[in-house]
């Protein structure tokens, strides 16, 4: 166990091992995605490679601070915290824009309780306001007690606002899904099953998101003390491997397999329409 280190940023001595698993798990993921991208032309799916970059470099952080240990310095420590904190909103992010797409695609704009021109709007603004509270940087540099329980304070206000926020969306596509089977839209009818598929893999992303995240929010609740903080098998188990499996879920089951030229030129001359619409308010957002 470390000890005797005036930057004790860590309850215990990390693992280099785990971290370098998990840096090149992140790594390979990201290189699929990478490729998927292009081959594609998926452009809205550049948030989700953010976050998988986001992934792997905080783990590569993690490794440096294993080989560092106990003589831990701040930086990589501090990189750690925010890449890790802040690639699982890339993953929501992403996720948001596919149900939206899904929508247009199916033409089951009136289904949804958020219009879809409206609904990545509307949950990038909870993404936003939780990358805003997570002051994951604070925690690293905290010199104090009390400053470290104002980020952490800070950290658990953003991952409640998440939370609130990813609970919600997961309301908008259980009703939407409810609605779509009981009556079909004419789009539905003429489109494969790919849409299906992509939405059950919505669900399993979402949930495994929504279970990391109440985790970080149990941990930072509980305090340096407890048990979740004292233990890096809790962070690998509930964090790193939940996130690798989303990230690998969309490598397998990619959002391409729905919005392929061969299904989207099945739908009308309307939802094409607003597909390319909303290709360009993403390029106009910067999202």
């Amino acid at each position: 166990m470390a000890g005797g280190n005036e930057d004790r940023y860590y309850e215990y001595d990390p693992s280099l091992p785990a971290a370098v698993f998990f840096t090149i798990g992140f790594l390979l993921s990201t290189i699929a995605h990478s490729y998927q991208i292009i081959k594609t032309r998926t452009w809205f799916f550049i948030p989700f490679w953010i976050g998988s970059i986001f992934e792997t470099i905080g783990y590569a952080c993690r490794g440096v601070g294993a080989k560092e240990t106990p003589d831990w310095s701040r930086g990589p420590v501090i990189a750690q915290n925010l890449l890790l904190l802040f690639g699982p909103t890339l993953y929501a992010a992403s996720i948001y824009m596919i149900l939206g797409r899904l929508i247009v695609l199916l033409e089951a704009n009136k289904y949804s309780l958020v219009r879809p021109s409206w609904l990545t709007k509307f949950f990038l603004i909870g993404d936003i306001a939780s990358i805003i509270f997570q002051g994951g940087g604070q925690l690293a540099s905290a010199d104090t007690a009390s400053q470290r329980s104002s980020a952490e304070r800070l950290i658990i206000g953003g991952l409640v606002v998440q939370i609130m926020f990813f609970t919600l969306f997961m309301v908008v596509t259980c009703l939407f899904h409810i609605r779509i089977r009981k009556n079909p839209t004419t789009a539905v009818k003429r489109l494969d099953n790919t849409w299906i598929r992509l939405l059950m893999v919505l669900y399993a992303t979402s949930f495994l998101i929504l279970v990391r995240s109440l985790f970080r929010m149990v941990e930072f609740s509980q305090g340096s003390e407890s048990e979740l903080q004292t233990k890096e098998v809790y962070l690998y188990v509930l964090d790193a491997t939940l996130m690798l499996a989303a990230s690998i879920l969309l490598n397998v089951f990619h959002p391409s397999q729905c919005f392929s030229e061969r299904n989207t030129g099945k739908g009308s001359r309307e939802s094409a329409v607003q597909l390319k619409d909303y290709n360009t308010e993403y390029q106009r957002v910067g999202v």
